[in-house]
C-alpha cells in the first residue's frame, strides 16, 4: 500500500522493480545479443508495398546501417529529425537509430497540412525532414515543394539555402512517391559504407539516459501546440514497467494499427515489445478485418488500442459468424478518455483477452496508472488501475493546491523518473506545468480511492456548472457508451439563461446501427442521474478532431451553439 492515509497521495513504490540507468539504443543492441534469432518486427501488408520479417538482430544490423548513415550525412547530437509518415518498417529504424547517435525524433502526423507542418519545422527548429509523398490520397511532395521551393535544386536531399525554414538542411523521402530533390531512403543508407563501426560505437557511448530522445507535439486544443521532450529514461523505463505490470512475455506477438506518431505506437509498441523481446505486427491504418486476418495469421497475444477499434473488431462478420480463430488472445491493452466496462467485458466474453486499462499523457511518458492483472474483471474495467513503480501521483484542490481527501475529485499531478524534460524553447509553458518541486498539473480532474485507484472525472477546463452544481463531462460520456447503438460520445456546455450552463451531448453510431435520439433521451432517464441529463443531443457521422487524434470541443461548442439556434436538437 502506497497511500498516504486519508490523502489522495500515492507515494513512489518500486514493487521490487528498480529504475534502469540505460537508452533505447543500448536497449535495442542487448535484446539482439539476448534473443538474436527471435522474431521483432513484421509488416505484411502487400497491397501497400509493406513487407518485411525481422529478427532481433535484424533490425539491431539495419538500425547500425541507419545510424551510420545519419551520421554521413551530418546529424550531430541534439540535432531534431522530424518523421512525417504512417506505419512503416523505416520508421522502427529512424526511431531507434536516432536514439542511437543521439539526435532527437520528432513525430509529426501525417496528416498534417500545410499550416501544421509550417508551425512544427519553424518551431521546432527542425534540421531534416523524412517524408512519404503521399498519403491517403493527398500529395505531400506537392505540398512541400510550395513550403520549400529551393528544393527541387537540392543536391541529395541538402538544401543549398533559402528564406523557408533556416534551420532544415536536408529533405529525405520514404515510399513509391518521389520528392523532388529529397534524397531518397535507399540513397540514404549507401551513405553509411563512408561511417566506421568505431564512429558509431563512439557517438553511441556518449548518449545518456537523461537526453532527450523524443519530441511529441501535444495537439493544441487550445493554443499553439507544445513539443513534449521525452528522455531515454522516461520512456524506456515507462516501456519496462508497463510491460512488467501487464505481465507481457518474450514469446507475445502485439498487433496494433496505433500510429507511431503517438507515444501509443513509439513507446507502449514499439518501446514495449522491445522491452520484454516480443514480436510487433503494426498495421498502417487500422481496419478491423485485417487486424483480426494478423492475429490469425501470427497468433497475436497481445493488441492495443482505443475504444472504437474494439468496438470494430468486435463487428467484424467473419467474427460474429465465429469463424475466426483468435485463441492466442491474452491481453487486451487500451487506453482514452473514455472507456466503457461494458466494452472491455464484451472484449473478455466473446474474444477471451484479459482487459488491461490505462492513464497516460504525453508529458508523462506516456503511462502514468496501469490495472493490476490479478484484480477481478468488474474492479479492472471500472478503473484505470494505480500508479505504475516509481510514479508518485497526488489530487490537489485546484484553487489551492492542497491535497483532498481520498474519494474527493481534484487536479491529477504527477511526479517522478517519466516526466518530460519540458517543452521545448517553451520555458513559461513549462513553469505553468511543471512546479518547481517536480510535479507536473496534468489538468485533469480525477478522483483516488483509497487503494490509489485513479478514475478521470473531467478536465479542469471542460467542467461545466448547471444551476449551481459541477458536471464533469467525461461522466456522462461513459454512461452514453454504454448504449449498445453509440460508438463514440462527447459532452459540452452550450449557455443557458435558467441554468447558467446545458448539457449538449454528441453520439456517433456503430458501425450498421442507426441511433434515435428520443430513444437514447429515453434510455438516459432510465440509466443516469437527473442532473446529467443531456437538455440537448445530436447525431453525427464523426467527432471533428486535431491531426493528432484528439476531439476538437471548441468545433463542437460552435456546433452545438448552430443546432440550437435552429431549433433542430
Amino acid at each position: 500500500m502506497a497511500m498516504v492515509s486519508g490523502q489522495s497521495h500515492w507515494l513512489p513504490d518500486d514493487e521490487g522493480v528498480a529504475l534502469r540507468e540505460t537508452t533505447l539504443g543500448h536497449l535495442l543492441s542487448e535484446q539482439a545479443r539476448r534473443v538474436p534469432d527471435r522474431p521483432a518486427i513484421i509488416f505484411d501488408e502487400p497491397d501497400a508495398d509493406l513487407q518485411v520479417n525481422w529478427t532481433y538482430a535484424d533490425l539491431d544490423r539495419h538500425v547500425d546501417q541507419l545510424s551510420k548513415a545519419l551520421i554521413a550525412i551530418g546529424v550531430k547530437p541534439a540535432d531534431r529529425v522530424a518523421v512525417l509518415s504512417p506505419n512503416r518498417p523505416e520508421w522502427v529504424l529512424f526511431e531507434y537509430a536516432l536514439a542511437r547517435i543521439g539526435a532527437i525524433l520528432v513525430t509529426v502526423n501525417p496528416a498534417f497540412r500545410k499550416l501544421e507542418l509550417d508551425y512544427l519545422l519553424t518551431q521546432g527548429r527542425i534540421s531534416v525532414l523524412v517524408s512519404v509523398g503521399e498519403f491517403r490520397g493527398f500529395d505531400l511532395a506537392g505540398m512541400l515543394s510550395e513550403m520549400i521551393p529551393d528544393l527541387v535544386s537540392a543536391i541529395d536531399g541538402e538544401r543549398k539555402g533559402g528564406d523557408a525554414y533556416l534551420d532544415l538542411r536536408r529533405v529525405i523521402a520514404l515510399g513509391r512517391t518521389p520528392i523532388i530533390g529529397a534524397l531518397s531512403f535507399a540513397d540514404l543508407l549507401k551513405k553509411a559504407a563512408t561511417v566506421s563501426d568505431a564512429v558509431l560505437a563512439d557517438r553511441a557511448a556518449r548518449v545518456t539516459p537523461d537526453d532527450v530522445v523524443q519530441i511529441q507535439y501535444t495537439s493544441g486544443t487550445t493554443g499553439n501546440p507544445k513539443g513534449a521532450m521525452l528522455t531515454h529514461r522516461g520512456t524506456v523505463n515507462n516501456a519496462l514497467l508497463a510491460t512488467a505490470r501487464a505481465g507481457y512475455r518474450e514469446t507475445d506477438v502485439m498487433v496494433s494499427a496505433m500510429p507511431f506518431f503517438h507515444t501509443a505506437g513509439c513507446v507502449c509498441n514499439v518501446m514495449g515489445m522491445v522491452a520484454v523481446g516480443g514480436c510487433l505486427v503494426p498495421l498502417s491504418g487500422f481496419d478491423a478485418a485485417t487486424m483480426l486476418d494478423l492475429m490469425e495469421r501470427y497468433r497475436g497475444t497481445l493488441t492495443n488500442g482505443v475504444p472504437t477499434m474494439y468496438i470494430r473488431l468486435l463487428q467484424d462478420p467473419k467474427f460474429v459468424a465465429g469463424e475466426r480463430d483468435i485463441s492466442s488472445y491474452r491481453i487486451a491493452y487500451i487506453g482514452g478518455t473514455s472507456i466503457p466496462p461494458s466494452l472491455m467485458v464484451e472484449v473478455k466474453e466473446k474474444m477471451g483477452a484479459d482487459p488491461c486499462l490505462i492513464m497516460g499523457m504525453t508529458e508523462c511518458s506516456p503511462i502514468i496508472t496501469q490495472t493490476v492483472p490479478t484484480d477481478p474483471l468488474e474492479k479492472k474495467v471500472a478503473t484505470a488501475g494505480v500508479p505504475l513503480p516509481h510514479t508518485e501521483v497526488r489530487v490537489v484542490d485546484p484553487d489551492t493546491s492542497a491535497i483532498v481527501p481520498t474519494g474527493r475529485e481534484g487536479e491529477l499531478q504527477i511526479r517522478g523518473y517519466l516526466v518530460m524534460a519540458g517543452y521545448f524553447e517553451m520555458p513559461e509553458k513549462t513553469a505553468e506545468t511543471i512546479d518547481p518541486d517536480g510535479w507536473l498539473k496534468s489538468g485533469d480532474l480525477a478522483v483516488l480511492d483509497e487503494g490509489g485507484y485513479l478514475r478521470i472525472v473531467g478536465r479542469i477546463k471542460d467542467m461545466l456548472i448547471r444551476g449551481g452544481e459541477n458536471i464533469y463531462p467525461v461522466e456522462i460520456e461513459e454512461a452514453l457508451l454504454n448504449h449498445p447503438d453509440i460508438a463514440e460520445a462527447q459532452v459540452v456546455g452550450v449557455p443557458d439563461d435558467e441554468y447558467g450552463e446545458e448539457i449538449f451531448a454528441f453520439v456517433v453510431p456503430r458501425d450498421g446501427r442507426t441511433i434515435d435520439t428520443d430513444a437514447v433521451r429515453a434510455w438516459c432517464r432510465s440509466n443516469m442521474a437527473r442532473h446529467k441529463l443531456p437538455r440537448y443531443l445530436a447525431a453525427i457521422e464523426a467527432m471533428p478532431q486535431t491531426a493528432n487524434g484528439k476531439v476538437r470541443k471548441v468545433e463542437l461548442r460552435q456546433k452545438a451553439a448552430d443546432i440550437i439556434k435552429a431549433g433542430t436538437a
